[in-house]
């Protein structure tokens, strides 16, 4: 039985124990160190099409790292892209959809799948523009974030509002709408559309994701995009 841990308090490594037979996946590039009874290959999921649709929606490479224990039990080391937190998640019961750059390894009995938004979503968000890629399967999935991370809980008549670039990743059951705005749904028309692009640009909150249903949200403490703007000043 394959044992994903988290280890260490500050950018942790993701431990990951394998029993002979036992096979995982992960993103490109995240293997640190592994024991010699282990393989690594680096794999296609889904033939070309499925690697195309993934490389759309969440920003993957097109070849996934597969590591399987072929010579006895073994160790390895993976690590994200982003310096942050890990989260190990149970899927089966629940699915969730992953924001960009948010996948860093799970096990063989899951599978990420992508799943098409809504025009309005597409046009906005920065999870994967008209695709979003959504957990499968049973198992386990780990998911990254840049800075800490924290779960959050939605419930019905109890909507949650969250910076887009912010949200790690989220049950698949919860309905979510996104704007440029903090404040409440109404006031349409090119006046209300003005006035919300205005309040966006003056309040620095840019795209946000307003979440309504019942299901968790994990987000992360830290902004890879305004980040990475501070780097280049």
């Amino acid at each position: 039985m394959t044992v994903f841990t988290s280890t260490g308090d500050v950018d942790p490594f993701l431990h990951v124990a394998l029993s002979k037979g036992d096979k995982i996946y992960c993103e490109s590039g995240a293997m640190v160190m592994m024991e010699a009874t282990l393989d690594l290959k680096g794999k296609m999921n889904g033939g070309l099409g499925g690697a195309i649709m993934r490389r759309l929606a969440n920003g993957e490479s097109f070849f996934q790292q597969h590591i399987e224990a072929v010579r006895g039990d073994g160790d390895c080391l993976l690590s994200p892209a982003l310096p942050g937190a890990l989260e190990i998640i149970e899927v089966g019961k629940r699915q969730y959809m992953l924001n960009d750059g948010a996948f860093v390894a799970a096990t063989s009995g899951t599978e990420m799948k992508v799943r098409t938004q809504n025009i309005g979503n597409a046009l906005f968000a920065q999870s994967g523009g008209f695709f979003v890629m959504e957990t499968s399967g049973a198992g386990q999935v780990v998911v990254s974030g840049f800075g800490s991370m924290f779960q959050l809980d939605v419930a019905p008549g109890k909507d949650v509002i969250i910076d887009n670039s912010h949200v790690v990743c989220w049950d698949s059951t919860l309905q979510y709408q996104i704007s440029v705005t903090t404040g409440s749904a109404g006031g349409g028309g090119i006046g209300g559309m003005i006035g919300n692009l205005v309040n966006s640009a003056t309040s620095g909150e840019g795209i946000v994701l307003r979440f309504s249903g019942s299901g968790k949200v994990y987000v992360c403490s830290r902004n890879p995009s305004s980040f990475a703007g501070l780097m280049k000043k």
